[in-house]
Formats: C-alpha cells, sequence, structure tokens
C-alpha cells in the first residue's frame, strides 16, 4: 500500500510491516495502524509512522540506550491486546518528545511491540520511571528529530 507521509514522503508499505496497536495510543486513539521506519541519520532512532495520518511520525527508540539498566513492571493484564506467548519477539520502546529546546523520553509509558504477531500498545506503568527524562544530545541530535505537528 502507498502511504503519503509528511515526513517521508509518499513511502510503500507492505501489509506484513504494518503494526497494530488496537487501543491506539495515548493523544492518537483513532490511529490504529503503524509502521517503523529507521532514522536514515540516527541508528538509535526509529519513525513511528501513522498509516492513516501522514502528518503523524513519532521518534522512538529503545529506553536502553538512554538507561542501560532500563526494567519495567508490566503486567500480564496491560499485555493481553498483544497476545503475548514465551516464543514471541517483544521489543520495549520509547517516544522522544521536545519540551522547548529540550528532548526528553517518557520512560512511564512505553511502547510494548509484538513483533511477532504485530501487534503492540503503551502501558503506563507504576514504576518509578520519569515521564520526561531530558536527552543527553549525543545520543539524539536535535537535527534528526524534529517532530511532527
Amino acid at each position: 500500500m502507498l502511504v503519503n507521509t509528511t515526513r517521508f514522503g509518499q513511502i510503500e508499505v507492505s501489509q506484513e510491516h504494518v503494526i497494530l496497536f488496537p487501543q491506539g495510543l495515548m493523544g492518537f486513539e483513532t490511529c490504529r495502524q503503524w509502521v517503523i521506519l529507521p532514522d536514515a541519520n540516527n541508528p538509535d532512532v526509529a519513525w513511528l509512522q501513522s498509516i492513516a495520518q501522514g502528518q503523524v511520525a513519532l521518534p522512538i527508540m529503545s529506553p536502553r540506550k538512554i538507561v542501560t539498566d532500563y526494567k519495567v513492571n508490566i503486567s500480564r493484564r496491560q499485555l493481553s491486546p498483544i497476545s503475548v506467548h514465551t516464543a514471541d519477539r517483544v521489543f520495549v520502546m520509547t517516544v522522544i518528545s521536545k519540551t522547548g529546546k529540550t528532548l526528553t523520553a517518557n520512560l512511564r509509558s512505553p511502547l510494548v511491540i509484538n513483533m511477532t504477531r504485530r501487534l503492540a500498545c503503551q502501558v503506563v506503568t507504576d514504576d518509578a520511571q520519569p515521564l520526561a527524562l531530558p536527552l543527553n544530545v549525543s545520543v539524539a541530535p536535535t537535527a534528526t528529530i524534529r517532530l511532527a505537528a
């Protein structure tokens, strides 16, 4: 399928690469289908591009690139929408935001992506994780991450 995006222009997306967020994302509840695209300028960053809304692309990265010992407690109930089984490849990612001139990572509400089943969800933890951890510019250069409107 062809997807018109603001950031990447027109891209061809195979249905097998589409990730379904059955409940959407916070602030983007109606966006259910997404694709992950690499950032050409920063191998630590990827973009979660909405299929339905081409102007919506969220920078994401592994929280362990920021906090090497990052751990999050997630209940089975929170993971039920993405049908996690023992053999599944599951990744935890964090959304990068911009507050003023500072880039931050939301470690309290990570994305959990079941790549085996192409299902994902955003969870809110009770852990003592920062909601907006400021990023070191060398980890995520501001020239690379420009947030979609």
